[in-house]
């Protein structure tokens, strides 16, 4: 009985003891959804009628926007490659030129499900319109996601010796 007693006064607190609560907030902050890849690359060298092959570097998709289910899709898209005066002669067009993804190099994110546009060498597609990427379809908060993908130049047999130069745009939404 005494022990009891004890810890009904222990538990109680001092008579005439008041609560109060204090609602606490803080806000998580998002970013942004970016893409970055290389500002320059060099594919390499090669003759009229054959392939010129080479990764293009890494391109990276940075979502910061903390969504509960975000998703995005990367797109790529060429212009024609030209050199000397971009005459007929001087001009590989875009079509001429295969784009790959591959997999993913390195991936960050909860719960994330990423999707190469082609995982293989031969799912590539031609540069002749905009072509997926890569994408996010499924995931939680921010996630990243890098790739390192293949261009192939199929230069024309009638290719007239030069330093071609065009730009491939990758884009994200």
């Amino acid at each position: 009985m005494v022990v009891a007693t004890a810890m009904a006064v222990i538990t109680a607190g001092p008579a005439g003891a008041v609560d109060d609560t204090t609602t606490t907030t803080f806000t998580v902050t998002a970013g942004a959804l970016e893409i970055s890849a290389p500002t320059t690359s060099d594919l390499g060298t090669g003759g009229p009628g054959g392939p010129i092959t080479d990764q293009l570097g890494n391109v990276v998709v940075t979502d910061a926007r903390a969504e509960l289910a975000p998703t995005w899709a990367a797109t790529v898209a060429s212009t024609d490659f030209t050199t000397g005066g971009a005459t007929a002669s001087e001009t590989i067009a875009k079509a001429l030129v295969d784009y790959w993804s591959g997999p993913a190099v390195s991936t960050s994110g909860s719960g994330t499900t990423f999707v190469p546009g082609q995982v293989a060498a031969g799912n590539k597609v031609t540069l002749a319109a905009s072509r997926p990427a890569f994408a996010l379809t499924a995931g939680v908060g921010n996630n990243s996601a890098t790739w390192n993908p293949t261009l192939i130049v199929n230069v024309p047999a009638a290719a007239v010796t030069g330093e071609y130069s065009g730009t491939v745009t990758h884009s994200v939404v």
